[in-house]
């Protein structure tokens, strides 16, 4: 009987101590599973469960990806609603990604101002980007709209000299539509001309996971990365007002 009582007693106690070693919250143990398996250096920003199929949501940068509870599989694609015929993962990936618009250094970036100007967006663009000069011209023909230009040099070497030229010149909006719109190099910038914000500006769009340009930021936060059409763009603005 006394071996008996001794044996549970033992057992009451394993249990016990591995019950207060499995504290880890599923959420902690995905995150630090799925790092692990990765081996690839991946950072998981957050991990959150959903209300559908069990899956569990891991963010990383600016896009989402799915997992189990074992975080054995990751699943990297849309889910689409059917009943609704919403992509769940497109919201989510926006509502992620959405900024708030009176933050962004408007100080940094060359403004353009057509009509009254009343409806704003911020567009960051290269100028070696061959959709941006695209954007520029359907820009070039709207009304009442303001149009804040960040620099976002990150497709070609010579990017940031012209950036820099362009920021350097007596107009800034001049300098940057004779390029974009006619195709006419800046003056090299003089030696004494060494504040621009290209570093800054570099910095913010990968803090805001800007992957491409053109990518437009419209008033209320919401993004799109493309070159839109002058109708796409002005339903785009419509839809915020």
């Amino acid at each position: 009987m006394k071996l008996i009582k001794l044996a549970l007693t033992t057992l009451m106690v394993v249990i016990t101590v591995a019950a207060f070693a499995d504290t880890e919250q599923p959420e902690a143990h995905i995150k630090r599973v799925i790092e692990q398996r990765l081996n690839d250096g991946t950072k998981i920003d957050s991990v959150t469960k959903t209300n559908y199929m069990g899956l569990y949501e891991l963010r990383v940068g600016g896009g989402v990806v799915y997992t189990d509870e074992q975080g054995k599989f990751l699943l990297n694609g849309h889910l689409i609603d059917l009943e609704s015929h919403k992509d769940v993962t497109q919201e989510r990936v926006d509502e992620i990604n959405r900024i708030k618009f009176a933050d962004l250094p408007f100080d940094s970036s060359i403004k353009m101002v057509r009509g009254n100007g009343k409806r704003m967006i911020a567009v960051f663009e290269d100028p070696n980007c061959g959709y941006c000069k695209r954007l520029r011209q359907t820009l070039a023909g709207m009304d009442n709209v303001t149009v804040y230009t960040f620099m976002y040099n990150i497709l070609a070497e010579d990017s940031f000299s012209k950036a820099k030229n362009i920021w350097c010149s007596g107009d800034r909006l001049k300098a940057w539509d004779d390029w974009m719109l006619r195709g006419k190099a800046p003056a090299t910038a003089s030696a004494t001309c060494s504040a621009n914000p290209n570093e800054k500006i570099l910095a913010l769009g990968q803090k805001l996971h800007i992957n491409g340009t053109p990518t437009i930021f419209f008033a209320d936060g919401s993004r799109i990365a493309s070159a839109l059409d002058a109708p796409a763009l002005e339903e785009k603005l419509a839809s915020i007002q």
